[in-house]
């Protein structure tokens, strides 16, 4: 029985090593077995995580993980904010000079004027002139006769519209600039205003002379072009040129500070702000004027009512995210407009006379805030 149980325990331990030597000639076992222990390996490692936080999970060592996002650091607008003021105040105090300068060359022209009358008055010899007339070229003749039509239509213009014109060609210039392919970068640093831009504070000025399209310039220069009688009637042509200035800054600056409160950067231009600050100017001081549409002239309406609706729009443009316009801008335009003609024009136009007597003594030490001709000094509100 000994010797029995022992073949039968020999017999099991030899078919048993026979098997396991045949199982490791299998030439598919270290594949299944890598397999069986890949997959193991994976289970243990996700099976007792959540989704959430295996996504989470920091990379293994070793293994480049991805980028972390950027921050978008919020722009400071001190300097901006210091260059809005410093410009504002130069831009009137500079006026102010302007007007001292105007008047004086007017009184030395009105002067030179009846000179040249009672010159005239003395010599009767029109044979002169007619011989002189009559030495000059056919070319010549036609280029006088030019200009004497362009000085006519220039004379027939108001005051108003002789200055909107001037600012009207600067925004054609800048307008073709932007066709320029050379140009192109120097026009995007310079010319549009962008809180997160690195140069910030002269753009504040230039984005108000710098239209890219032409229906842009178009409607904003029209507008412009008719309000401008009205406003320099108001203010005066010196005046009118310091709001302007200042406006276009100023809403820029309102432009700079919601969208750095929203976070949203992208760079605006047009002369919108400064054109809003005119007509609400305007429309504040004659809120009764009877306004119209061009392409509509049936539809009247008046100034206080367009202010209104404008400002309204305007604001919820700004509190709804519209990206059409720099709502920003223009209700930082039309509010500066609406406060200048309220009080600014007394806190600050009114209070220039100090600054004009400065310059006078230092344009004529021994004048002592009189004219050479003895008058004092006179300034229109």
């Amino acid at each position: 029985m000994a010797c029995r149980g022992f073949i039968i325990k020999w017999g099991k331990r030899n078919v048993l090593s026979f098997f396991y030597f045949l199982d490791r000639l299998n030439p598919f076992h270290q594949q299944r077995c890598g397999f069986r222990r890949e997959a193991k390996r994976t289970e243990t490692k996700t099976g007792n995580v959540p989704q959430q936080q295996t996504k989470a999970s920091p990379p293994e060592a070793g293994t480049p993980g991805p980028p972390p996002r950027p921050k978008v650091q919020r722009p400071t607008l001190f300097r901006p904010l210091m260059f809005t003021v410093g410009f504002a105040g130069c831009s009137f105090g500079g006026a102010a000079i302007l007007q001292y300068e105007s008047l004086k060359a007017r009184v030395q022209t009105a002067k030179d004027g009846e000179e040249l009358e009672k010159l005239m008055m003395g010599s009767q010899d029109m044979a002169y002139w007619h011989d002189w007339w009559n030495q000059l070229s056919n070319f010549q003749r036609q280029l006088l006769l030019l200009m004497s039509m362009v000085d006519d239509f220039w004379s027939s213009l108001t005051e108003g519209q002789r200055t909107a014109t001037g600012i009207i060609a600067i925004n054609a210039v800048v307008l073709c600039c932007w066709r320029i392919p050379a140009m192109q970068r120097s026009m995007i640093k310079y010319f549009t205003s962008n809180p997160a831009s690195k140069t910030r504070c002269l753009p504040m000025v230039l984005s108000s002379f710098s239209h890219y399209s032409i229906i842009h310039m178009v409607a904003n220069m029209y507008v412009l072009w008719t309000f401008s009688s009205g406003i320099v009637s108001l203010l005066g042509k010196e005046q009118f040129l310091a709001v302007y200035l200042s406006a276009g800054v100023i809403s820029t600056m309102v432009s700079y500070v919601c969208k750095t409160a929203t976070g949203r950067f992208y760079p605006s231009l047009g002369a919108s702000g400064a054109v809003m600050a005119v007509l609400a100017a305007v429309c504040t001081k004659v809120p009764e004027a009877k306004l119209g549409i061009i392409f509509l002239p049936m539809v009247t309406f008046t100034a206080g009512h367009a202010l209104k609706a404008l400002v309204a729009i305007d604001t919820a443009g700004l509190m709804l995210g519209w990206r059409l316009f720099d709502h920003a801008a223009h209700l930082g335009g039309a509010l500066f407009g609406v406060w200048y003609v309220a009080y600014g024009h007394k806190l600050i136009w009114r209070r220039r006379e100090p600054l004009v007597k400065l310059w006078h003594n230092l344009r004529s030490p021994g004048g002592r805030g009189s004219t050479p001709g003895g008058r004092g000094l006179a300034y229109s509100t």
